[in-house]
């Protein structure tokens, strides 16, 4: 019977120990690497949430792809809402640093990006609140990129990096830097 108990301490003993390595530890992967979130509302549709307000995609969010603020056009990202910096907004890098872009509704019909920061847009443009509202938004802002769909199972997929063909930058920094590269 004393072996019992001896037994029953050493496993409480291994538990708590395993605990207090463990939860820092997922505290750690949390902040540092990936979590998951659900995307909820209809301005990244289709893309995400396609059937609507019947079920919400719930994605996987990479934090180290963007340690050092490194997107692309594209990208569907993660950032702190200019807004309301309480709430984080989930949508896609439509121009970077230097762009010049057309915008949709916002004070200037077009605009050059300002150095440190990138414009972004949802998916769904009647029902997005964007940098068509708000303007180009810092890079300082950028929370996490979303790489992957992981609910509900039939959506499970990598989520590709791409731009609508109708939101490219009308000239981007990168093909002006080649055009000067030429001459």
């Amino acid at each position: 019977m004393a072996q019992m108990g001896g037994f029953g301490r050493r496993y409480i003993k291994a538990f708590v120990s395993g605990f207090f390595i463990a939860v820092p530890v997922t505290v750690t992967v949390l902040d540092r690497l990936a979590y998951v979130a659900r995307v909820e509302g209809a301005s990244m549709q289709p893309s995400l949430n396609p059937e609507g307000g019947t079920t919400s995609d719930i994605v996987l969010l990479n934090r180290w792809s963007v340690r050092h603020y490194q997107v692309q056009r594209g990208d569907i990202v993660s950032v702190v809402s200019p807004k309301n910096p309480q709430q984080k907004i989930i949508k896609r890098v439509i121009a970077l640093e230097g762009d010049i872009i057309k915008t949709m509704g916002y004070k200037n019909r077009y605009l050059k990006i300002p150095d440190g920061h990138f414009w972004i847009e949802g998916d769904h443009h009647g029902h997005s609140l964007d940098s068509n509202n708000f303007g180009p938004v810092s890079l300082g802002l950028v929370h996490a990129r979303a790489s992957h769909i992981i609910w509900p199972p039939n959506r499970w997929q990598k989520i590709q990096t791409c731009l609508p063909a109708d939101r490219t930058p009308v000239l981007s920094w990168n093909e002006a830097s080649r055009d000067d590269n030429d001459e």
